[in-house]
């Protein structure tokens, strides 16, 4: 992909800085919800609450767009659809993960280990042309791996991380999969608002199949939307991390390439671990839950300064594209 020219690249990495923002706020948000899920429906199980943090978001998503512009259904054309639709399905199984990790580890951790892609992403771009990535991919793998053994509090004795570290690294390379289908040449000429919506709706029905297979009884898909707290939470995730962040990430990410949307994507833990940090509190005064602020321990200001390093390293200088 070509560069696009210097005025637009630069408003469309500021415009994707300000993605990350709203993403950045979706880290204690969900992590809300989640403790107002064991509150509200103590019975159901961990996936069913992952699912629901997720679903609502996409249909309230979808139907505001519909209530902005009913005929876009109409004219929406094939690529539209099969972009989408794969988008979509990636988007959905990426968050299905990262929510349900969610319940397993902090919110600062799963944003920085949620960044991995950063380093994927042009690890698979040099594979793809048959090229060695070079030391400067091989540094910031190590840099990587460094960082989530730190974040993770690595058991180097008994090999392995924990449920809530290994479900992030693998919604890592679902979100992966979503930022390289963005980027796709034969998809140029999609449409922004289109494609959005046609992902919101792909998001909503997988969501809301799964919801309904997860749930214990019909009360427990009804009874978090007798909650205030539950819906404002809810209202925020959908206007400002879902039509707010994709909307701008569908719009502006395909006018940079995918390694410096990467450098730009790396930058969302950081502000995900500063509303950590001051944030729970305020939402447990509101809504009546436990959930104390995070500190910033040397774990995660030395794990995450090294990922966020090796992202910066690897954006300084990427692997040439075949």
């Amino acid at each position: 992909m070509s560069h696009a020219p210097s005025p637009q690249r630069s408003r469309a990495l500021l415009m994707l800085l300000l993605a990350t923002v709203f993403w950045g706020l979706s880290f204690p948000l969900i992590k809300t919800i989640l403790f107002l899920h064991g509150q509200l429906v103590p019975e159901a199980g961990s996936w069913f609450s992952a699912i629901y943090t997720v679903a609502p978001r996409f249909l309230l998503g979808m139907l505001v767009l519909v209530a902005l512009k009913p005929r876009a259904w109409r004219g929406l054309t094939r690529g539209e659809i099969k972009q989408g639709v794969v988008i979509g399905l990636f988007a959905a199984a990426g968050m299905l993960f990262q929510n349900d990790a969610l319940q397993f580890t902090a919110a600062s951790t799963s944003a920085f280990l949620t960044q991995f892609y950063a380093i994927m992403i042009p690890i698979y771009l040099a594979v793809r042309a048959r090229r060695n990535p070079g030391a400067v991919v091989w540094t910031s793998c190590a840099l990587v791996l460094g960082g989530v053994a730190i974040l993770g509090n690595f058991d180097w004795r008994e090999l392995r991380l924990g449920r809530g570290e290994w479900e992030t690294l693998l919604s890592s390379v679902f979100f992966m999969g979503q930022i390289l289908w963005l980027e796709k040449k034969e998809f140029a000429a999609n449409r922004a608002f289109e494609l959005t919506l046609v992902m919101f709706a792909a998001q909503a029905l997988g969501f809301a199949v799964l919801a309904g297979a997860t749930a214990p009884d019909v009360a427990t898909l009804i009874l978090p939307w007798t909650s205030p707290a539950w819906l404002v939470c809810t209202g925020v995730l959908t206007v400002v991390c879902t039509l707010g962040a994709y909307g701008i990430m569908n719009a502006w990410q395909p006018k940079i390439t995918a390694t410096e949307a990467g450098l730009i994507y790396c930058v969302e833990p950081v502000f995900g671990s500063v509303m950590a940090l001051f944030l729970p509190a305020l939402f447990s005064v509101w809504a009546g839950i436990n959930y104390p602020n995070e500190t910033a321990t040397w774990t995660l200001l030395v794990g995450g300064g090294l990922i966020t390093a090796a992202n910066i390293l690897i954006q300084l200088k990427p692997p040439a594209k075949g």
